[in-house]
């Protein structure tokens, strides 16, 4: 089990999904490498509708995501490892990011984001395969920024 599995069960899903569930700033990385059949319109498509996540909502109406940036690899440094595009979303508590990740920390569909789950399951296929087509790193504010 990874931590924040352990973490969800030591709390429960409500907790560990609250709006004020450890307030911080965390920054969610997310870097796609495409699969060789992903046409330029699909990858378009891909950031469009990443972007709308911005407006995804909880439950009881209220947006929970603080912002989503996005772009292309444009790093001059030769270290992209054939990742295309990144995006960064920002959330004001670990308990959002929470809700907005779902599985595979949690399952339970009262405690995630369906939009987020929906555009998984759109963005998955254009990917490449064996695990190799997403990267995602969390970084949550240590208090020196």
């Amino acid at each position: 089990m990874d931590d924040l599995t352990v973490e969800l069960a030591s709390v429960g899903p409500a907790a560990f999904t609250a709006r004020d569930y450890r307030p911080t700033r965390v920054r969610h990385v997310v870097l796609f490498r495409f699969g060789p059949e992903a046409t330029q319109e699909q990858r378009d498509e891909v950031t469009r509708r990443f972007r709308q996540l911005r407006h995804s909502v909880r439950p009881d109406g209220a947006p929970y995501i603080v912002s989503i940036d996005a772009g292309p690899q444009s790093s001059g440094e030769n270290a992209g490892h054939g990742f295309e595009v990144g995006f960064v979303v920002t959330f004001a508590s670990e308990g959002d990011r929470n809700y907005y990740v779902g599985a595979p920390v949690q399952s339970d569909p009262a405690f995630f984001d369906p939009e987020h789950a929906v555009f998984k399951e759109f963005v998955g296929p254009l990917l490449e395969t064996g695990g190799r087509g997403a990267l995602v790193f969390d970084i949550v504010d240590d208090g020196e920024s």
